[in-house]
C-alpha cells in the first residue's frame, strides 16, 4: 500500500464520505487534493486547539501568575490582552491578508508566532518571579493573542479553499475533538499529581509550544490553490464608517450593550483563582479540577445551549447571564465560608460559570446572524466585534480595582454586570418565534 492509498483510506474513514461525489464548491485541483488536505487541516487545527487548551489564560496562566507571586492587576490583564488583541488587530490585517494569493503562509506564521509567544511564557514560568514574571507573561500572551488574530482571518479562508463544502464542519469538529481529549488528559494529570503542578504547567507550555510550530509547518504543507487578490477593503475605515448603523438600529446598540456586560463570564474566571489561592498567596492546589471542570462544562452544555438557540438565542442571553451571575454569588459564598481553597467548591462554581459562558458565545453569535439578512451581517458583525473588542481593553482595568480593593469585590462587579446583561438582553426583541413561523 503506498502512502498516498493510506492517506485516501484514512480520509473516507475519518470524513465518512466514500460514495465518490464530486466536489460541489472547489476547484477540480483542489478536489484531487481534498484528501490529504483534510488530514493536514485536522492535524494542524488539532494541535493549535490542544495548545490553546493548554495555555488557556483563563485558568492556567492565571494559576501560573499566582504561583509566581505575580500582582493582581495584572492577573486581571490576561483575559482582556487576550481576546481584545485577537479581535482588534483583524481590523487591519484583514486587507494585507486579503492581498496574499496564498493564505496558507500567514496561517502558519501565525502558528510560528503564537508558539514564540507560548514560548516566551514558558522561560517566565522557568526563571522569573513576581512583577517581572507577570510582565512578561502579559507580553508573550500579547504575541500570541496578535498572532492568533492573523490566523483567525486566515483559516476561514483556507478552508474554503482546500476542503469542500459538506466535509469543513466534520473536519474542525474532528481537530476539537482531539484538543478535547488532550486537554481532559492535562486536568487528569494536575489532579493525580498535585506535587508537581508547577512541573506539569511548565512543560504544558512547552508542549504548546512545540505543538504549535508543528501545526505552522503541516499547514504549510497544504495544497491551496491561489485566489482572487482584489477587493480587500480596510476593515478598521469600514468599521468605522458603519457605526452609525448603532445610532440608527435600537436593537443593535442593546445588543452590543447586553453583549458587552456579558463578558463578565469571560473575566471572571482568572478572580476565582486569585481567591482559590487563600490570602497567603499559595497558588491553589485544585487547577486540575477547575480545568477539568471547565472542559466539561463546554462538552456538556454547548449541544444544549445550540438547541435552545434555536428556539429563542434572546432567551440564551438571558438565562446565561442569570446563571453567571449565580456562579460568581456562589464563588463569594464559598469564599466568605472558608471554602475557597477546598478541591470540590471552586471547580463547582467554574463549572456553573463556564456553561453561562459557553451559553453568552453560541446565544450572542446565533443572535446577531438571526437578527439581519445576508446584506448587513457582514457589517453588524464588524460593528459589535470592533466596540467588544475595545470594551475588552477597557475591562482591564478591573485588575487595577482587584489589587485595590480585592478579588471579591471585581467579582460583584462581574456579578452585577452579568445580571444586568440579562436584563439589558430581556429588551431585545424576540427572533425565536418569527424564525419558526
Amino acid at each position: 500500500m503506498t502512502r498516498r492509498d493510506a492517506v485516501t483510506i484514512a480520509y473516507h474513514a475519518l470524513a465518512a464520505d466514500d460514495d465518490g461525489r464530486s466536489c460541489r464548491d472547489i476547484p477540480e485541483s483542489a478536489c484531487r487534493a481534498q484528501p490529504q488536505n483534510f488530514l493536514r487541516h485536522a492535524v494542524s487545527l488539532g494541535l493549535s486547539k490542544s495548545a490553546d487548551g493548554l495555555v488557556d489564560p483563563k485558568l492556567v496562566l492565571a494559576w501560573l501568575m499566582t504561583h509566581l507571586g505575580a500582582p493582581a492587576a495584572f492577573v486581571g490583564l490576561l483575559v482582556p490582552i487576550r481576546e481584545a488583541g485577537s479581535l482588534l488587530p483583524q481590523l487591519f490585517t484583514a486587507a494585507r491578508i486579503r492581498a496574499l494569493p496564498q493564505r496558507k503562509y500567514a496561517w502558519a506564521a501565525a502558528a510560528f508566532g503564537q508558539g514564540l509567544g507560548a514560548a516566551i511564557i514558558c522561560i517566565a514560568a522557568l526563571s522569573l518571579q513576581g512583577a517581572l514574571a507577570g510582565a512578561v507573561i502579559l507580553a508573550g500572551l500579547a504575541v500570541l493573542a496578535l498572532s492568533r488574530s492573523v490566523a483567525s482571518v486566515a483559516y476561514k479562508d483556507v478552508l474554503g479553499k482546500t476542503i469542500d463544502k459538506g466535509q469543513r464542519g466534520t473536519v474542525t469538529g474532528l481537530a476539537g475533538s482531539l484538543s478535547a481529549l488532550v486537554i481532559l488528559g492535562f486536568a487528569v494529570l494536575l489532579i493525580f499529581f498535585t506535587e508537581n503542578r508547577a512541573v506539569l504547567v511548565t512543560a504544558a507550555l512547552a508542549i504548546a509550544a512545540s505543538g504549535w510550530f508543528m501545526a505552522g509547518a503541516v499547514f504549510a504543507g497544504l495544497n491551496e490553490v491561489h485566489g482572487a487578490t482584489e477587493g480587500g477593503k480596510n476593515s478598521f475605515s469600514e468599521a468605522i464608517a458603519n457605526l452609525r448603523y448603532l445610532r440608527e438600529d435600537r436593537q443593535l446598540a442593546r445588543f452590543v450593550i447586553a453583549r458587552g456586560l456579558l463578558t463578565a463570564t469571560a473575566l471572571a474566571p482568572p478572580y476565582l483563582v486569585v481567591l482559590a489561592s487563600g490570602e497567603s498567596g499559595t497558588a491553589l492546589a485544585g487547577l486540575g479540577a477547575l480545568v477539568l471542570a471547565s472542559s466539561l462544562a463546554a462538552l456538556v452544555s454547548s449541544y444544549v445551549w445550540g438547541r435552545l438557540a434555536d428556539r429563542s438565542s434572546r432567551k440564551v442571553l438571558i438565562l446565561t447571564g442569570l446563571a453567571g451571575a449565580f456562579a460568581m454569588l456562589l464563588t463569594l459564598l464559598f469564599s466568605a465560608l472558608g471554602l475557597a481553597a477546598t478541591l470540590w467548591a471552586m471547580p463547582l462554581a467554574l463549572f456553573i460559570l463556564m456553561i453561562a459562558h459557553q451559553g453568552v458565545r453560541l446565544g450572542r453569535s446565533t443572535y446577531l446572524v438571526d437578527m439581519v439578512g445576508p446584506d448587513l451581517r457582514a457589517i453588524y458583525t464588524a460593528i459589535a466585534n470592533t466596540a467588544i473588542g475595545i470594551i475588552l481593553l477597557a475591562s482591564g482595568s478591573f485588575g487595577a480595582i482587584a489589587a485595590l480593593f480585592g478579588a471579591g469585590t471585581t467579582l460583584i462587579l462581574f456579578t452585577l454586570m452579568a445580571a444586568a446583561g440579562a436584563f439589558t438582553a430581556y429588551g431585545l426583541k424576540e427572533l425565536g418565534d418569527a424564525r419558526s413561523d
